[in-house]
């Protein structure tokens, strides 16, 4: 940022209230297929200018993803819209001279390659913020920039199986499995987006920038809410494990078999006399079996069997809700993704987004997270072709001319494509 708030709107006589959150941030973004273009996702949402550099001659090996339309994937869609693409071979030096080109001019760097990557390439935090010390950047990676494993290749699942995610997930008879999503992946994306604003609140007040390190395994094995202290107290005694469709230190709570689907309750000491009078059978609440949480815990088999052969008498689960919900059970559908698209609160809370692409068409993406009271308008947030911005980031930050974009062209270090 080279101009504060203040000096572009007594400039231009903006509104800064109208403004999206980032604008005027610029970001070089080195990352690829999801745990970084998570987080570049939502700076870009808030209005930051991504510039996205991708490795000739294929760009991020999202690209190629699927489902596709006109060979334009979804997924890549849903993380780099809004995002300026470059395409560049970093494999040569001339590649890499041109990108370092362009960090004087940013205030932000991600990338989630492996560890030593940048390094290999003179691109590490040291170099380049040697170019520009004011410079955060955020490095996404599986174990992290120290320790033991630093040097290992790590995807989504490796990272829920190091965390204990996977341990924690299944059936307690069964194999270890891993969640049905990126939740490694997104959830490192989002740590590295909120250092990055704190970073840059901190260089508001100091000056200084910072390199951010991200571990996709330090992530998730933060979200442990139970079990890692559980095992730490009781010296192992807890015995932290699985439990299938229900939830280890509280009963009810868990998935139970309703009309049509499966409904989740889960009930505290001071919910249960709630699921009894949905139930129509408040003597539960003095039967020995279930009168604390731990009688519940002990005889788990025997509430499920009442609690599913009661929701067995409705024609409906939005029914079973209802009488669950009168009685204000915590409780919830177990909602497919295709489910979720026309569901009134994914609706209401535009978690739903529709976009439209010229290449894929329209189709419905997950909305932005945050929802701030002050927020301006959603940004027109297109995705780019590989290579599409070659020409206009280099003539307008580095000052480029034609015949010196079209000669990096001609030799190879400059690539391009209409997808």
């Amino acid at each position: 940022m080279t101009e504060s708030r203040t000096d572009r709107d007594s400039v231009a006589g903006g509104d800064p209230s109208t403004d999206p959150y980032l604008e005027g941030v610029k970001v070089l973004d080195f990352t690829q297929y999801l745990a970084g273009p998570s987080c570049t996702r939502l700076l870009a949402e808030l209005g930051a200018d991504i510039i996205k550099v991708e490795m000739a001659p294929y760009g991020d090996p999202t690209r190629a993803g699927v489902p596709r339309r006109n060979r334009r994937a979804g997924g890549f869609i849903q993380q780099n819209r809004g995002k300026r693409s470059i395409c560049v071979d970093l494999l040569r030096p001339e590649g890499v001279e041109l990108v370092k080109e362009l960090v004087p001019h940013v205030d932000v760097v991600v990338e989630n390659y492996s560890h030593g990557v940048m390094a290999r390439r003179g691109m590490d935090y040291e170099t380049l913020s040697a170019i520009n010390p004011r410079l955060i950047m955020a490095s996404v990676t599986g174990f992290g920039q120290t320790g033991p494993l630093r040097h290992k290749t790590s995807f989504d699942f490796i990272a829920q199986a190091y965390s204990g995610v996977m341990h924690m997930t299944g059936d307690p008879d069964g194999p270890p499995t891993f969640v049905g999503l990126g939740v490694g992946d997104t959830n490192a994306g989002f740590h590295a987006f909120a250092g990055i604003g704190y970073a840059l609140y901190r260089r508001d007040r100091t000056g200084r920038g910072t390199h951010i390190d991200i571990s996709m395994v330090d992530a998730l094995f933060h979200m442990q809410e139970t079990a890692v202290h559980a095992e730490s107290m009781t010296d192992g005694a807890y015995g932290a494990m699985r439990q299938g469709r229900h939830y280890q230190p509280l009963s009810p709570a868990g998935s139970f078999k309703a009309p049509q689907g499966w409904i989740v309750i889960l009930c505290t000491q001071g919910q249960v006399d709630g699921l009894w009078r949905a139930m129509g059978r408040p003597e539960l609440g003095t039967d020995a079996r279930f009168a604390t949480n731990q009688g519940r815990i002990e005889h788990r088999d025997e509430l499920t069997a009442l609690v599913e052969a009661w929701m067995a008498t409705f024609p409906s689960d939005d029914a079973v809700i209802a009488a669950l919900e009168a009685e204000r059970v915590p409780c919830g559908p177990v909602l497919s993704p295709a489910e979720t698209l026309d569901h009134p609160y994914f609706l209401e809370r535009n978690m739903v987004r529709e976009v439209t692409d010229p290449l894929a068409g329209t189709f419905k993406i997950p909305g932005f997270p945050i929802k701030f009271s002050d927020a301006p308008p959603e940004l027109d947030l297109p995705t780019s072709n590989l290579g599409q911005h070659n020409h206009a980031v280099l003539r307008d930050v580095l000052g480029y001319d034609q015949a010196t974009i079209a000669a990096l062209e001609e030799s190879g270090v400059l690539f391009s494509k209409d997808r």
